[in-house]
C-alpha cells in the first residue's frame, strides 16, 4: 500500500479546505468560517428536529452573506440568521431573482445565481426549491424576505437577500402592513440604539397553507412569521421605553389578511409561543446563551 507523502497530506487538507470556505450547503453553520459571523457567539439556534432541513450558507459574489435553515420539502426558509447593517431603509427592486445551486446538486457552484430564462431548465432543481412560476399567479402572496433588503446597506448584501431561499410566501395586507412597518421599525431602533453588532433571525412555524401548481403542492404558506435581535453594546442612556428592548427582543405576526398585528415580546416568551407551534425540542435557543454577554 502506498503511504502519501507529506506533500500529499498538505495537499488533500488543502482542498477540504478550500472546499469547506467555499461551502454553500453545509453540514455545521458552526464549523464554516465567515457563515458563523452571521451568528451571535457563531451559533445557530438549537431545538429543531427535522433531519430534512438544509443549511445553506448564503453565498453571493464568492462572499458569505448570511445563513439560513432550509425546507427543501415546503421550499421555504425555516429561518435567516444575518447581522444587521445600519440602512436608510431604501429598497432597492432591480435585482434578479436567485436561486441555490448546491439544493439541486452537491457539485453545482456555492453562489446563488440568477434564474435561467428558460423555465425548461428550472426542471432541474425545482423538486429542491420554490421557482418563478411558483409565485407567478399567486395574486394574495407577497415574496417575503426573512433577511429584509432594508436591514442591509452594501449593494451586494442587499442582492444577496433577492434569493428564493431567502423567501416566503406572505399574505399580501400583511406583508405590505404590519410586518413591513415592524421591519422599518427594528432598523430604526438598531439603527438609534445598537452600539455595536446587532444579530438577527427572522424565521416562520411550519404549518398552514400551501401554494399549489399543475395540481402539486409546492411552497408551504407559513402560520406565524417571528424575529428576534441580539445587540449586547447598546445606548445605556436610550429612553426606558427603547432601553428595556435591548440587549435581546422579539416579535411575532399571524400571516393573515386580519388579526395579523405583530406582537413585540420578550425573548423567552417568543420561544415559549414558538414550542407550541414548531417541532422543536424542550431546549429550542434562538440565541447562544439568550444574548447574555459574558461581560
Amino acid at each position: 500500500m502506498m503511504i502519501p507523502t507529506s506533500a500529499a497530506v498538505i495537499s488533500i487538507l488543502t482542498c477540504v479546505l478550500l472546499q469547506g470556505a467555499r461551502a454553500g450547503v453545509v453540514g455545521d453553520f458552526s464549523n464554516v468560517e465567515h457563515c458563523k459571523d452571521s451568528l451571535y457567539m457563531g451559533t445557530p439556534p438549537r431545538g429543531y428536529f427535522s433531519n430534512s432541513f438544509k443549511k445553506i450558507c448564503q453565498r453571493y459574489e464568492d462572499k458569505p452573506r448570511y445563513a439560513t435553515l432550509y425546507d427543501p420539502h415546503k421550499r421555504i426558509p425555516i429561518y435567516s440568521a444575518y447581522t444587521f447593517k445600519r440602512s436608510d431603509g431604501e429598497k432597492k427592486v432591480d435585482f434578479p431573482w436567485m436561486y441555490e445551486p448546491q439544493l439541486a446538486s452537491e457539485k453545482s457552484s456555492s453562489n446563488m445565481e440568477p434564474f435561467p430564462q428558460s423555465s425548461r431548465m428550472h426542471m432541474n432543481f425545482e423538486d429542491t426549491q420554490a421557482v418563478l412560476e411558483d409565485y407567478a399567479d399567486v395574486v394574495q402572496y407577497e415574496r417575503g424576505q426573512l433577511n429584509p433588503d432594508e436591514h442591509q446597506a452594501d449593494p451586494l448584501d442587499k442582492a444577496s437577500t433577492y434569493s428564493l431561499t431567502n423567501v416566503v410566501p406572505q399574505i399580501r395586507e400583511f406583508n405590505l402592513g404590519p410586518w413591513a412597518e415592524h421591519q422599518d421599525l427594528i432598523r430604526k431602533r438598531l439603527n438609534n440604539y445598537c452600539r455595536g453588532k446587532a444579530f438577527v433571525v427572522t424565521g416562520v412555524t411550519t404549518s398552514g397553507h400551501t401554494i399549489r401548481r399543475n395540481n402539486l403542492d409546492r411552497v408551504g404558506v407559513p402560520e406565524y412569521m417571528w424575529s428576534a435581535y441580539c445587540c449586547t453594546e447598546f445606548d445605556q442612556n436610550a429612553p426606558y421605553f427603547v432601553r428595556y428592548k435591548f440587549p435581546v427582543f422579539g416579535a411575532y405576526g399571524l400571516n393573515d389578511q386580519v388579526n395579523n398585528h405583530m406582537v413585540e415580546v420578550p425573548l423567552k416568551n417568543l420561544e415559549r409561543f414558538l414550542k407550541g407551534r414548531m417541532n422543536v425540542d424542550k431546549n429550542f435557543q434562538i440565541f447562544y446563551n439568550d444574548c447574555i454577554s459574558d461581560k
